[in-house]
C-alpha cells in the first residue's frame, strides 16, 4: 500500500482517492500533499436520483477524520425527494460516507489556489443518506441488494449443487464471492446555445445515417477528446466517444468556428460494481457538461430533447460472476456447451427480467420526457420481450426489443444482458437493483424447476397461448424479429402486452401487479416506505411538469401557429389548410360558454387530482398538438414567401 501511496503523492494533481486510502492517516497525508483541495461534498443521491453537493471546508473533515467518516453530516431531508420519509416533522437525515467505492476530486478551472497555481478542488465522496437509522436514498436500496444478491445465490446453489456442475464447481463451499457487474452507454445531444432544430433536417439526416459513427469536427471534437482524457484521468477507463445516429453538418460561422452545431454523442467506459456504475455516471455527466459548456457548447441528457429525431438512451449492461476460492472467475451466464445459449442461471436471468418488468419499469422510465422516447420507430424499445441471437453459433444483436443478450463466442466472460429501455435521466441505482432483484427471482424459479438449458430454451420461445412453468401463459416472450416492422401495433399490444404510454398508466400497473411488486421488498432491498415514497415523488413531479410546462409549452404553440396567408396569391388549399388548423387551435385552447377547451380540461383535472383524467387527456392532446404541427408545416409549404421561425 505505501508503494500504491508514494504514487498518489508523486502526481502533480490527485484525481482519485481509492478504496485502501480511505483511513484516518492514508487521507490526512494526502490532503496534506494536495493543499488546494479546499472542500468535501458528501454526495447522496434521493429516490428521484437527485444528488447532494454541499460545500464543506477540508479543514473541518481533517480536525476529526475518524469522526467524519463515521458519522458525515446532517441535513434537512425536506430538501431531498424522501416524500412521508423525512417529514416537516421529523426532518433529520444523515449523509454517511461510503468507504467501499472509490471517491474523486472535482477541480474548479475558473478557481486557483494562490500558492500553486492550481484549480481548487472538491472531494466528492458518495453517500447514504440515513434516517431514523436506515439508509433510504437509492444508494441505501443498492447496497442492500448487492449484500442480498450474495446471500440468496449461495443459499440457491446449496440447496440446489446441481447447478454448480456445468461450471465445474464442487460445492457451494467453493464460492468466495457472487459479482455483479453493471455498465451504461451514455447518450447526449450537443449544440451551440440559441440555435434552433430543423426537424426535417434532422429527420433527413438520421434516415440517411449520414452522422452515425461520422468523424467529429471542430469544437464538438476537441470537447469529446478532452472528456475521454478526463475519463482516463479519473481511472474510470473510457472505452469509446463517438457521433450516434442523431444530428446535422455544422456550419463555418463569421469567425471562422464551427456553428449551428446539433450533434448526438455516445461516451462509453468499462464496467464495474453496479454501485460505482452509478456513481461513475453522475460523475461523467458533470464531466461531459463541465467540458463541452468550456467550449461554447449546451449539453441536454434530456431523453427526447428534439421531437421527431432520434431521442438518447442509456442502454444498461449487467451481468453476474462467480469468484472462487481458488482464483478463479466464472461467468454465472455462460454455457460451455457451444449448441447453446445460456446456462440455466443465465435463463433464469432473462426471464426474471421480462416476468417481472411491470415492477421494474416504473423505476426505468418515470417522466414525460422518458415516455416521449419510447414510440415505435426510433429504435427504442416498447413491448416486453426479449432476443438471444439467431443461433447460438453467432450471435446477433436485435436493437428492437426490451432486453438482449450480448454474447462473444472468443469470451466467455463477455456474457451478459442489455436492458435498452433506460434513458440518460433514469436512476440507475433502483432500476438496477430492482433488475437484478427480479434476475434473482428467475434463477430461483429455473433452479426449482430443474430444468436444462435446451428444456429451457424451449421454454422462453413458446408463443402466447402456451402453458409455461414460469413465464406469463399469455404471452410472447422471446422475438428475434423487427418488433416495429413485422408486426402490427394489435399484435404487438396482444403478444407482448400494451405498453404503459404516460406515467399514470406506469404507476397503476405497478400497483395492479401486485405479485411482482412484492419480490421488490424481498431481503429488505426495497421497502413498502421507500416505494410509496418514489410513486408520490414521481407523481409529483409528472403532475407538476403538465402543469407548470407542458400546458404553457401547448399555449405557447397554439399562439404561434398563426394565419400566414392574405388576399394575393391564396389558394383554397391555403384556406382550407388553415381552417383545419384553426379548428385545433380553438378545441385546444378556448373556451366557450357551452364547451371548454381540452387544455382548461387539463388543467382542471389535475386541481381536481383525477390522474386518470389527467392521462386520458394527456395523451389526447399529444396527438392533436402533433397533428398541429404537421398541419402547420404542410401549409406553410404551400405559401409562397419562406417563413421563419417555427
Amino acid at each position: 500500500m505505501e508503494k500504491n501511496l508514494d504514487h498518489l503523492l508523486s502526481q502533480k494533481m490527485l484525481y482519485s482517492v481509492p478504496v485502501w486510502a480511505h483511513d484516518k492517516d492514508t487521507l490526512t497525508r494526502l490532503l496534506q500533499a494536495f493543499p488546494n483541495i479546499q472542500f468535501v461534498s458528501l454526495v447522496g443521491v434521493d429516490l428521484r436520483g437527485n444528488n447532494t453537493d454541499e460545500k464543506i471546508p477540508i479543514s473541518i473533515m481533517l480536525d476529526d477524520v475518524e469522526a467524519f467518516l463515521k458519522l458525515g453530516v446532517q441535513t434537512d431531508g425536506s430538501s431531498v425527494m424522501l416524500h412521508e420519509i423525512a417529514t416537516l416533522n421529523n426532518a433529520k437525515v444523515d449523509i454517511i460516507p461510503d468507504l467501499e467505492v472509490n471517491w474523486y476530486v472535482d477541480y474548479n478551472p475558473d478557481h486557483h489556489y494562490e500558492e500553486n497555481g492550481l484549480p481548487i478542488g472538491t472531494l466528492r465522496i458518495p453517500a447514504f443518506l440515513e434516517h431514523e437509522n436506515t439508509y433510504v436514498g437509492s444508494r441505501g436500496v443498492l447496497k442492500r441488494l448487492e449484500l442480498f444478491f450474495d446471500t440468496e445465490l449461495k443459499k440457491t446453489f446449496a440447496a440446489h449443487p446441481e447447478m454448480l456442475k456445468s461450471y465445474g464447481i464442487g460445492s457451494v463451499d467453493d464460492i468466495e464471492k457472487v459479482k455483479l457487474t453493471a455498465a451504461t452507454e451514455l447518450e447526449f445531444w450537443v449544440r451551440t446555445p440559441q440555435d434552433r432544430a430543423n426537424i426535417e433536417k434532422l429527420s433527413t439526416s438520421q434516415t440517411l445515417k449520414e452522422q452515425y459513427w461520422k468523424r467529429t469536427k471542430g469544437s464538438v471534437r476537441t470537447a469529446l477528446e478532452e472528456t475521454m482524457m478526463m475519463l482516463e484521468y479519473y481511472g474510470l477507463e473510457p472505452e469509446m466517444g463517438h457521433k450516434e445516429v442523431g444530428g446535422v453538418t455544422a456550419k463555418i460561422g463569421n469567425t471562422g468556428k464551427l456553428d449551428h452545431v446539433m450533434e448526438q454523442l455516445e461516451i462509453d467506459w468499462k464496467y464495474n460494481t453496479p454501485m460505482e456504475t452509478a456513481d461513475n455516471e453522475a460523475f461523467v455527466r458533470d464531466i461531459i457538461e463541465e467540458v463541452f459548456e468550456k467550449y461554447g457548447l449546451e449539453v441536454t441528457f434530456m431523453a427526447k430533447p428534439i421531437e421527431g429525431v432520434a431521442g438518447s438512451g442509456k442502454h444498461t449492461h449487467m451481468g453476474i460472476g462467480l469468484s472462487l476460492k481458488n482464483g478463479q472467475f466464472i461467468n454465472l451466464m455462460t454455457t460451455p456447451e457451444t449448441d447453446e445459449y445460456l446456462s440455466p442461471a443465465g435463463w433464469g436471468c432473462l426471464m426474471g427480467l421480462l416476468e417481472n418488468y411491470e415492477a421494474i419499469n416504473p423505476f426505468v422510465t418515470s417522466t414525460n420526457d422518458a415516455f416521449n422516447r419510447l414510440k415505435p420507430g426510433f429504435e427504442a424499445p416498447v413491448c416486453i420481450v426479449g432476443s438471444v441471437g439467431h443461433t447460438p453459433q453467432s450471435p446477433s444483436r436485435n436493437r428492437t426489443v426490451l432486453v438482449g443478450l450480448v454474447r462473444d463466442m472468443k469470451n466467455p466472460l463477455a456474457t451478459r444482458f442489455e436492458l435498452r429501455a433506460p434513458n440518460p435521466l433514469s436512476n440507475t441505482y433502483l432500476y438496477v437493483a430492482a433488475s437484478y432483484q427480479m434476475m434473482l427471482d428467475g434463477i430461483k424459479a429455473v433452479a426449482a424447476a430443474g430444468l436444462t438449458s435446451k428444456e429451457l430454451e424451449a421454454e422462453f420461445s413458446k408463443g402466447a397461448g402456451e402453458e409455461k412453468f414460469y413465464l406469463d401463459d399469455a404471452r410472447m416472450f422471446r422475438s428475434e424479429h423487427d418488433v416495429f416492422d413485422d408486426y402490427t401495433e394489435i399484435e404487438r399490444n396482444t403478444l407482448f402486452s400494451k405498453p404503459p404510454a404516460t406515467v399514470w398508466e406506469s404507476l397503476t400497473i405497478f400497483r395492479e401487479a401486485a405479485d411482482k411488486r412484492e419480490k421488490l421488498f424481498r431481503g429488505n432491498v426495497f421497502t413498502e416506505a421507500i416505494v410509496h415514497s418514489y410513486e408520490l415523488a414521481t407523481l409529483d413531479q409528472w403532475v407538476s411538469e403538465i402543469s407548470g410546462r407542458i400546458i404553457y409549452q401547448h399555449m405557447k404553440l397554439v399562439r404561434k401557429t398563426s394565419k400566414l396567408h392574405g388576399l394575393d396569391y391564396v389558394t383554397d388549399i391555403d384556406v382550407v389548410n388553415w381552417e383545419k388548423i384553426n379548428a385545433i387551435r380553438y378545441e385546444l385552447m378556448k373556451d366557450s360558454l357551452e364547451k371548454k377547451a381540452h387544455l382548461t380540461q387539463l388543467r382542471e383535472a389535475v386541481t381536481d387530482q383525477d390522474y386518470a383524467r389527467v392521462s386520458e387527456l394527456q395523451l389526447y392532446i399529444a396527438e392533436q398538438v402533433n397533428s398541429l404541427k404537421q398541419l402547420y408545416l404542410q401549409y406553410r409549404r404551400n405559401l409562397l414567401e419562406e417563413i421563419n421561425g417555427f
